[in-house]
């Protein structure tokens, strides 16, 4: 099974990530921020990788760091659980309308960690989350995930709307670049022979 879990303490946060890529989408993330759970389970939801994320942080400052390192910890069980990625698909996408907004996520399980990133957010707030941490979320995990991610807002001007269409578009693209390729299945998907 391509399973992983991967814990991360440091100074500010102590986070432990489980995750089965051949999974069902369920899903127990428990961070201490209501929105960033709501879209973690949007994530594993649609991405239909089990999930399960505990994570304790300096809250009493701010949201940042727990978000952050959630994302570090969710790249690197991710890198843990695809091994040597033989079989993957590797590349994904997805076009996700959510009412007024519209997000288009292509990504590469590469190695070769990259963000694109067009998804301005019309409001600074969504009830009490900073939405410039969705943009450092996806930055953490490309990093820590090795993988090419171009994210992009084509419409929209709810703030809610836009950062969870842009969660489910990544988990759509994500579940897509997981899956084994059939046709494929004891293959590495590059022509070097490594990823």
């Amino acid at each position: 099974m391509r399973t992983a879990t991967v814990t991360r303490a440091t100074s500010e946060t102590e986070i432990t990530v489980e995750i089965n890529l051949d999974g069902t989408g369920s899903y127990d993330n428990q961070t201490g921020i209501g929105f960033f759970d709501h879209m973690l389970d949007q994530l594993s939801r649609h991405a239909l990788i089990d999930m399960t994320v505990r994570a304790k942080g300096d809250l009493h400052i701010d949201d940042h760091h727990t978000v952050e390192d959630t994302g570090i910890a969710l790249g690197q069980a991710l890198v843990k659980a695809l091994g040597d990625k033989t079989g993957i698909r590797r590349y994904g996408s997805c076009l996700l309308p959510m009412d007024d907004a519209q997000v288009r996520c292509a990504l590469d399980l590469s190695a070769r960690p990259f963000l694109i990133w067009n998804v301005p957010m019309p409001s600074p707030k969504i009830g009490t989350f900073d939405t410039e941490l969705v943009r450092e979320f996806f930055q953490a995990l490309s990093t820590h995930g090795g993988i090419t991610l171009h994210i992009d807002l084509l419409h929209g001007f709810n703030s809610h709307h836009i950062a969870e269409a842009t969660f489910k578009s990544v988990a759509r693209a994500l579940r897509e670049a997981v899956e084994t390729d059939p046709r494929t299945a004891q293959a590495i998907p590059s022509t070097k022979g490594a990823l």
